[in-house]
Parts: C-alpha cells; sequence; structure tokens
C-alpha cells in the first residue's frame, strides 16, 4: 500500500552528501516530497528529514541503497514508530489595515503569528504538520497571499 514515509538519516556535515542523497532518489526514480537538513546535537553529523511516498518494499529498497553511500550513517523510517513531525511556513498577505483584524482571528485560532507588518503587508508563520499548513493557507487565499514558502518536514521519535 503506498503511503507517506518519513525517514530521518544521520550523515557526516561534508559538502556534496545532500546532492549524493538527492540523486539516489532521481536515479532510481523516487520521488521526493518534502527534504529539510539541519544540525545536530553532534557535531560533524547533520540530520536530513525525507518524506517520500511508496509502499514497504519501495521504502525497503531505498534504505538499503541510502546504506550504501559512505557519508550515511543512520536511517530510520520515523513515520513507523510514534513521532512528532512538524514545517514551517511562511505567508505573505497584501493586507489593507481594515482588513487586518479579520487576518489576526485567523492567526491567532492556528496559533499562528505575525513575523512583519508593512504599510500594506504582512507575512505570518504557521507551524504544525501539513494539513494545519494547508488549512490556514486555504483561510488566507481570499485575503491575497502575494508569497508562500514552505520548509520541508523535519521529524523525531517520541519517547527515548
Amino acid at each position: 500500500m503506498m503511503r507517506k514515509h518519513t525517514l530521518a538519516i544521520l550523515v557526516n556535515d561534508q559538502p556534496g552528501v545532500l546532492q549524493r542523497v538527492c540523486g539516489l532518489f532521481g536515479r532510481r526514480g523516487f520521488n521526493i516530497d518534502s527534504i529539510s537538513v539541519g544540525g545536530t546535537e553532534e557535531s560533524g553529523l547533520s540530520r536530513m528529514t525525507v518524506v517520500t511516498t511508496g509502499d514497504d518494499r519501495t521504502i525497503e529498497q531505498i534504505e538499503k541503497q541510502l546504506s550504501k553511500l559512505i557519508d550515511v550513517i543512520r536511517i530510520q523510517d520515523v513515520s513507523s514508530k510514534p513521532m512528532v513531525s512538524r514545517e514551517l511556513a511562511l505567508i505573505k498577505l497584501e493586507a489593507e489595515p481594515s482588513i487586518r483584524p479579520e487576518i489576526l482571528g485567523i492567526v491567532e485560532t492556528f496559533r499562528a503569528s505575525v513575523i512583519d507588518v508593512g504599510p500594506k503587508h504582512m507575512i505570518i508563520q504557521a507551524v504544525g504538520d501539513l494539513s494545519k499548513l494547508d488549512a490556514i493557507i486555504e483561510l488566507l487565499r481570499p485575503y491575497g497571499i502575494s508569497e508562500l514558502s514552505y520548509t520541508g518536514a523535519t521529524a523525531m521519535t517520541r519517547g527515548s
């Protein structure tokens, strides 16, 4: 059965590692729905969070292929365990002062925040899972979204 999988990949923090991981996905015909990379608690290592869609056999193939890359330390399918996953969206609206109270009502409902305000615009930051971000975007769309940017998911398993 095809479903989304979130892979946490611990890698050496070296130039070209991201390119090799993405290249592996591309060469094998696997799609990356989102990817984010950042530092870890251990110096010299980075964590890649890759969201991809596939059946269990496909994910197993991806994990086997990734484990062959020299800078890959560990791969974990965190979607198969209790996990916390978040994405960030920045949403720029063309917002005259007269409609801002309505927008603020939506922002507060989603526990988002206004991070920039100008004479005719505002930028909203929303954090959550993809369904939450999709919901706030749909409610803000009638106000005129002029720019939108998502991060990829970042995730970790719950507990120890």
